[in-house]
């Protein structure tokens, strides 16, 4: 876990910290310029309870790294066009009471004062945000940690689950080969069902004609009975 220490003597620690903004106001809250994105030199140095020449000095030391994460220095129109836009949101007690730069304007975004809390050693505000940043990338450790163990129970319980579909694995197979053949004799069975039912059907038109064949020679036999009986009469 990276400290106090590295954190305010390694640019790279403090880059990766960047996207912490949010730290920023649960330890103070950080009073923005009208737009809602801007904060001036004083303005920094209240929120870090510091005077503005410590700001300025620190800003000075570490401009460019300041410039990429979101600082600027506005002069001639782009100051008087940033001066224009403010004053149509300001809020104030008329127009007079919004502050302008004469000359130039340092602006800093929430990133920039993050920045600086990570670099500014004589401030308790600075320190606290430090120190809120290092507990909650600890407590983040050891959540992934908590997380990592739980997936390797489950790692755990994969492999047995893995040994034990090797084990049932022949016996699936037997089983799949007991069914393809209970298919097969299934099959013939029903091949031999529907040839006897044919064969069924072809006896059922062989009665039915010996049917036929018995009455007519019943009806034969009545016939010459009738006739000898006629002619004994006679």
């Amino acid at each position: 876990m990276p400290t106090e220490v590295a954190l305010l003597e390694s640019r790279t620690l403090r880059g990766e910290q960047m996207g912490r903004v949010d730290v920023l106001d649960k330890v103070k809250s950080l009073v923005m310029l009208p737009d809602g994105i801007h904060v001036r030199t004083e303005d920094v140095g209240r929120y870090f309870e510091v005077s503005t020449g410590a700001v300025r000095r620190l800003t000075d030391r570490h401009q460019g790294e300041f410039t990429e994460n979101g600082m600027r220095v506005l002069r001639g129109a782009d100051l008087r066009s940033f001066h224009s836009d403010m004053v149509s949101l300001w809020s104030g007690d008329g127009v007079e009471s919004y502050p302008q730069a004469v000359t130039q304007l340092r602006l800093y975004t929430r990133r920039t004062v993050l920045n600086i809390a990570m670099l500014l050693r004589d401030s308790d505000i600075a320190r606290c945000v430090r120190t809120y940043l290092l507990d909650a990338e600890e407590s983040l450790r050891t959540q992934y940690a908590s997380l990592d163990q739980r997936v390797t129970r489950i790692e755990s319980c994969l492999t047995g689950v893995g040994s034990a579909l090797q084990e049932l694995g022949p016996v699936l197979v037997r089983m799949s080969e007991r069914l393809d053949s209970l298919d097969r004799k299934v099959e013939m069975t029903h091949h031999v069902v529907g040839a006897m039912s044919l064969r069924l059907t072809d006896v059922q038109q062989d009665v039915v004609r010996l049917d036929g064949r018995m009455d007519t020679f019943a009806g034969q036999l009545k016939d010459l009975r009738r006739r000898n009986g006629q002619r004994g009469q006679r």
